[in-house]
C-alpha cells in the first residue's frame, strides 16, 4: 500500500475502534443470503418460504439472515425501488414479511433487509418520485435524465453513474432525512435489524457512515464490486478498504477480492492463497469488516456473472468458514445442491472452537495442488488434491470432501472402561500415562464400580487415552492395554474389537457401523450440541431409530415409519443432553443396529 494509504489504513482502524468496537471485533456470526435471483417468482410466495425454513436455520445456528428489497419496485427483484414506504412486492405481502422476520427472530437470528438507495424510479416515469415525494433536487446533476430532457437539479454524483434508474443526490440534507426515517421505519415497524447496501460504488461510503449513524443497525455490509486483476489483487483490496474507511470504519463490506482468488486458486493454484504469508483478500488487512462468500444472487443463481466452480464449492465453504472475517453462505448452495449437510458440519467446527472474525491465521501450505492453514492454533484445514494433515497431537478429524478436510482439537473428555468378568469378584483397573495429563496410579489400581448386568467400570476424567491394566485386584491380570475410545471388554477376551462388545446382535463403534443390509454413520462424532445420524437402507422397510442413554433412558426418537431405500439423514439435538455416552439404536424390518454417540459439553 502507498504511505498515505496506509496511514489512513492505521487511522481508521483507531476510529473504529472507537466508534464501533462493540459492533465488530470478534464477530462470531454467520450470514445466509436468503434468495436468489429468480425467488420473487415462486408460487408459495418468498417470504413464506423463508418462514418454513426459519427453525432449520436457527438450528443450523445462522446468525444473520440477509432478505431482498423489501419496497415495491419497477423491476420483481426489487432493484429498482419506486415506492418506499410499500412493502407488499413480488415476494410477498407485508403481513407475510413480518410474519417472516418474526418466525426468524424467534429462532435467533437478525435479519438484514438489502438497502437499495443509490437510485430510484419515478410511479409512472423516469422521476416522478412518491411515497416520499421528491423533487429533481432529488437527483445528482449529472445524472442521464438531463440528456432526455428532463430537469435535475441537484449536486453533482459522489460515485459512478446507474443508467438503468435516477442517481439520487446524497448531499441533499432531504434525501438524507428521508433515507434515515425510511430505514428506521424498517427496523422499528417492519422488524429488520440491519443492511445490506446494493452498489455502493454509486455513492461515498460517507454517507453509509452517516445513515448508520441514523439507523444504529445490528451489522451492515456494502457492495462493492469491481473487476480483479489476478495479478494485482492489493489493488482490488485497497478499493474496498478505501471504501470501509470512507464509512469510518462503521460499515462492512462484501471480499470480493476473496472470492475472486479462492476461485482461481481450486483450479489448482492453490498458491494464490497466501501473499507474504496472509491472506489475499481484504481479510488480510481488515478482517473485522470483511464479509466472505463463494456466490450470491449476481454471480451465481440464473444469473451466473462470475461463477464459483460448481464440483468445487465445498472447498470454498471449508475455506470461508474457518478463516477470519463474517462468513456468508449461499441459499441455492445450502438448500439446493443437496449441501446442507456438508456445510452444517463446517458450521458446527466454526461454532464448536468460538472461530471470529478476527481469529488468528497461520498459513502451513500455499502450493499449485495445496493449501493448509491452522486458526486459533483450534482448527486446521486443507483444500486442494495435495495430501497433508496437521502436526502434532490431539488433531481430530471432524469433516471431510472431496479435497477438502477440517479437524479440530477436541477438549478432553471423560474415558470410560467398562468390564464384564465371568470368574474375579473385585476387579480393579491401573491406568498409567492417561493424556493429557499424564496421571498414574499405584498397583493394582482403582476399584472399578458394578454398573448392573454383571458390568463394572471405571472412568478417568477429562483424559482422552489411556495406557490400562484390568486384575483381579492384582492377580489374575489382562496384559496391557491401551485406548483412546470408551471400550467395553470381557474377562479372558483382552481384543477389545466389535466382536467382543457387550450385545452380540448389536456393534458399537465411534465411526461407521455396518451390517450386511444396513449401514449408519453419525457426523459429527463426537458432536456438541447437535449432530446429524445418517441411516442407508438397503430396501423399503419399517424402521425405527432412537436414542438411549447409557442407563436405558430414551433420549430422542428419530423414526418410527416405512422408508424408501436410500439414504435418511436425521438432525440429532443434544443441547440440553449431558456430556457423555449415547447409544443409537437402529431396528430395519428384523435386523438391528447399533451404534456410540459421544457428545461432548
Amino acid at each position: 500500500m502507498e504511505t498515505k494509504n496506509i496511514l489512513a489504513f492505521c487511522f481508521s482502524i483507531l476510529l473504529a475502534v472507537t466508534l464501533t468496537a462493540q459492533n465488530y471485533s470478534q464477530r462470531t456470526d454467520i450470514m445466509l443470503q436468503g434468495f436468489n435471483w429468480v425467488s420473487h417468482s415462486n408460487s408459495n410466495g418468498w417470504y413464506n418460504v423463508v418462514q418454513s425454513k426459519a427453525q432449520e436455520l436457527g438450528t443450523a445456528q445462522f446468525d444473520m439472515i440477509w432478505l431482498p428489497p423489501p419496497s415495491d419496485a419497477a423491476a420483481p427483484q426489487g432493484y429498482l425501488p419506486r415506492e418506499l414506504y410499500n412493502v407488499n412486492s413480488s415476494y410477498g405481502t407485508q403481513q407475510e414479511l413480518t410474519s417472516c422476520i418474526n418466525a426468524l427472530h424467534n429462532n435467533g437470528m437478525k435479519v438484514l433487509a438489502d438497502i437499495v438507495i443509490n437510485h430510484r424510479v419515478g410511479s409512472t416515469n423516469w422521476a416522478d418520485f412518491t411515497n416520499p415525494t421528491w423533487g429533481c433536487w432529488a437527483v445528482t446533476n449529472n445524472d442521464e435524465w438531463g440528456q432526455n430532457g428532463g430537469n435535475p437539479c441537484g449536486n453533482y454524483d459522489t460515485g459512478d453513474n446507474y443508467h438503468a434508474a435516477r442517481d439520487l443526490d446524497h448531499t441533499n440534507s432531504t434525501v438524507q432525512s428521508d433515507l434515515t426515517g425510511w430505514m428506521n421505519w424498517l427496523k422499528n415497524t417492519i422488524g429488520f435489524d440491519g443492511w445490506r447496501y446494493d452498489y455502493v460504488r454509486g455513492f461515498n461510503g460517507y454517507y453509509n457512515g452517516l445513515y448508520n449513524d441514523g439507523t444504529n443497525p445490528y451489522f451492515s455490509v456494502g457492495e462493492l464490486w469491481d473487476n480483479l486483476d489476478l495479478n494485482n489483487v492489493n489493488a482490488h483490496r485497497q478499493q474496498i478498504v478505501d471504501w470501509i474507511d470512507d464509512t469510518q470504519g462503521k460499515s462492512a463490506a462484501f471480499d470480493f477480492t476473496t472470492k475472486g482468488v479462492l476461485q482461481a486458486a481450486v483450479n489448482n493454484q492453490y498458491w494464490r492463497l497466501s501473499i507474504n504469508g496472509g491472506a489475499p483478500g481484504v481479510i488480510g488487512w481488515w478482517p473485522s469488516r470483511a464479509v466472505t462468500f463463494i456466490d450470491n444472487h449476481d454471480t451465481g443463481s440464473t444469473q451466473n456473472y462470475w461463477p464459483f466452480p460448481g464440483g468445487k464449492v465445498m472447498q470454498g465453504y471449508a475455506y470461508i468458514l474457518t478463516h477470519p472475517g463474517v462468513p456468508s453462505v449461499f441459499w441455492d448452495h445450502y438448500f439446493d445442491w443437496g449441501l446442507k449437510s456438508a456445510i452444517d458440519q463446517l458450521i458446527a467446527v466454526r461454532k464448536d472452537n468460538g472461530l471470529h472474525s478476527e481469529s488468528s491465521l497461520s498459513i502451513k501450505e500455499a502450493r499449485w495442488d495445496l493449501y493448509a492453514a491452522e486458526i486459533d492454533g483450534k482448527v486446521a484445514m486443507k483444500i486442494g488434491p495435495g495430501s497433508w494433515s496437521p502436526s502434532g497431537s490431539g488433531w481430530v478429524l471432524r469433516t471431510s470432501g472431496t479435497d477438502y478436510a477440517v479437524w479440530d482439537k477436541a477438549p478432553a473428555g471423560d474415558l470410560t472402561i467398562h468390564f464384564k468378568p465371568s470368574s474375579w469378584n473385585n476387579p480393579t483397573l491401573y491406568f498409567w500415562n492417561a493424556s493429557p495429563s499424564g496421571a498414574t496410579t499405584s498397583w493394582p489400581g482403582q476399584a472399578m464400580q458394578a454398573e448392573g448386568n454383571g458390568w463394572y467400570a471405571y472412568t478417568l476424567s477429562n483424559t482422552d487415552c489411556s495406557n490400562f491394566i484390568i486384575s483381579n485386584n492384582g492377580y489374575p491380570q489382562s496384559p496391557d492395554l491401551y485406548t483412546c475410545n470408551d471400550v467395553w471388554i470381557y474377562e479372558g477376551n483382552w481384543n477389545f474389537s466389535l466382536s467382543s462388545l457387550p450385545n452380540t446382535d448389536h456393534e458399537i463403534n465411534t465411526g461407521i457401523a455396518e451390517t450386511a443390509t444396513l449401514t449408519l454413520e453419525a457426523y459429527p462424532n463426537p458432536m456438541a450440541q447437535q449432530g446429524t445420524l445418517r441411516i442407508h437402507l438397503p430396501k423399503e422397510g419399517d424402521m425405527e431409530a432412537n436414542i438411549f442413554n447409557l442407563a436405558g433412558q430414551q433420549m430422542a426418537q428419530l423414526a418410527a415409519a416405512t422408508y424408501p431405500a436410500g439414504r435418511h439423514d436425521f438432525q440429532i439435538d443434544t443441547r440440553q443432553w449431558p456430556a457423555g455416552i449415547y447409544l443409537a439404536k437402529v431396528k430395519f424390518n428384523d435386523q438391528y443396529t447399533t451404534m456410540k454417540l459421544i457428545v461432548l459439553p
